[in-house]
């Protein structure tokens, strides 16, 4: 019985094309970047309830250890404590570039508890409202970036709204600086107000 001979043209080609083939996988490959997706920032430090986290900026961070040398001393200077109060809420909340999309809202670690889920649906629809989604970190938007808060002035007063009281709040105004101007606000108020051991902002304007 006589042995069918190879088409040597038929393998040549068989051989180009799974060349080919591995070529085309290998150069997809390259092509196709893997995205991880976004993943909650990790917590670097803590005091008294308060987080800094990862991703913050270097401004906020240095602001955050202020407030841990305050806390941690003996006898706590409560006007410093709600300067420093101030100037972590407005950092955090008015530096919109390190947010990942409009949903993460800085600064609400800082706010008065029951008025936390109206400060998000205000921030959300108002200063949010426009920061587009960056889950994979490739967001070209140019976004604020907070350099300094300067404490303007400062006062205890009396605040009252519905069934929240408080005979020494402090009312701040503040100024902001920020790496670039893309004309955010500049001047800022607001309220802080005492919640047990712990100064929240109850207001800002």
């Amino acid at each position: 019985m006589k042995k069918k001979k190879l088409n040597n043209k038929k393998v040549i080609m068989f051989i180009l094309i799974v060349i080919i083939i591995i070529f085309m996988i290998m150069g997809i490959k390259k092509l196709i970047k893997v995205e991880e997706p976004y993943s909650e920032p990790k917590i670097i430090s803590k005091i008294n309830g308060y987080e800094l986290k990862e991703g913050a900026s270097s401004y906020y961070k240095n602001v955050f250890n202020d407030l841990k040398i305050e806390l941690n001393k003996t006898e706590i200077d409560e006007e410093n404590y709600a300067k420093i109060i101030s100037k972590l809420f407005i950092s955090d909340c008015y530096t919109l570039d390190n947010k990942i999309n409009n949903n993460d809202i800085g600064g609400v670690q800082f706010v008065y508890g029951p008025f936390q889920d109206d400060y998000i649906l205000i921030a959300k629809e108002t200063l949010y409202s426009h920061v587009e989604n960056n889950i994979y970190g490739n967001r070209k938007q140019e976004l604020p970036i907070v350099k300094a808060v300067e404490i303007i002035s400062i006062e205890k007063n009396n605040y009252e709204y519905l069934e929240t009281r408080d005979e020494a709040a402090y009312f701040i105004k503040a100024e902001i600086e920020y790496d670039k101007d893309l004309e955010y606000p500049k001047e800022v108020s607001i309220i802080i107000i005492h919640n047990n051991q712990k100064l929240e902002v109850a207001e800002m304007d």
